[in-house]
């Protein structure tokens, strides 16, 4: 027990100094032209020192939001500010899934064409097959871009068993421990997985969790980028790497939304009924046709 609690502290106290050598150090992780950077990246990323890393970031932001309330609204409205602009550029994608839909409906149906090509000079032509199926990015977009959006926005479902019959505090007081055990915890698994998921199928030899970073290393000397272009079908959509590369965002966006809400739920716990909500952006259905009435 005393062996690991001294290992849990030796890492926070390892994290600053291995941040101050990564940001010094930019050329053995940024340089992508150099086999072993890339292979730095890959281990890094899932590795115990970048969450400590993390981690240490999250405790020392959070002991001068505590200090600080100003500054912790402060990240509150930054990290929802972030979440809501991705999600609001994000859910675009399903309009132009509707479009695309209906587009392709018409020249398979309609004009019988077999295939689509969009720009000028050099266009993009594809079978109508891999536009079909290009259609799921659009849903994979909307469903990992907008999650947190959708969180900030109240709109996800909740079920309920207890929560509504406490006291206003009480609430706060649950929605902080469900921030912390289970919102955080989940990301965390999710980046684990998904990491090494998706770079096993942008890279090749294919790393692995349980490969040290000297092993990466030395794999590193073989290294080539082998991006997955194989589709469902012949003529199929071939850039499912793209749904790998939204799992870590998805992940990682909860992560970060995971820390606003706790902030946002200690602050309202703390400054009582009347703050709830504060620099809270949410969009309503209405907005437009009041501000409209507003101005004639």
């Amino acid at each position: 027990m005393l062996d690991a609690i001294i290992w849990f502290f030796q890492n926070i106290g390892l994290a600053f100094y291995n941040l101050a050598y990564a940001v010094t150090h930019p050329g053995l992780w940024l340089d992508w032209s150099n086999n072993e950077a890339i292979m730095r990246v890959v281990y890094y990323g899932g590795s115990i020192e970048f969450f400590f890393v993390v981690f240490t970031a999250f405790l020392v932001v959070s002991a001068i939001g505590f200090w600080r309330n100003s500054f912790m609204w402060g990240c509150v409205r930054v990290l929802e500010g972030f979440a809501n602009t991705v999600g609001r550029f994000a859910a675009w994608a399903g309009l132009l899934m509707v479009l695309q839909q209906i587009v392709i409906v018409f020249l398979q149906r309609v004009f019988v064409r077999p295939d689509i090509a969009f720009g000028f000079g050099i266009p993009l032509q594809m079978d109508i097959s891999w536009w079909s199926e290009e259609l799921k990015l659009y849903n994979a977009l909307v469903v990992c871009l907008c999650a947190t959006y959708t969180f900030v926005q109240g709109s996800h479902v909740r079920v309920d068993l207890v929560y509504s019959a406490v006291k206003y505090r009480t609430k706060k007081m649950i929605d902080m421990i469900g921030s912390l055990i289970f919102m955080m915890p989940a990301a965390v698994l999710m980046w684990m997985y998904g990491w090494y998921f998706m770079w096993r199928h942008l890279i090749t030899p294919k790393p692995s969790a349980s490969d040290t970073l000297d092993r990466l290393l030395m794999k590193s000397r073989a290294v080539r980028w082998n991006v997955e272009t194989i589709g469902f079908s012949p003529n199929g959509f071939n850039g499912y790497f793209l749904f790998k590369v939204l799992l870590v965002l998805f992940t990682a966006m909860v992560f970060l939304h995971a820390i606003a809400f706790f902030y946002r739920s200690y602050l309202e716990w703390k400054e009582g009924p009347e703050s709830e909500g504060k620099y809270l952006d949410r969009d309503t259905l209405g907005a437009g046709e009041e501000a409209y009435e507003g101005t004639h």
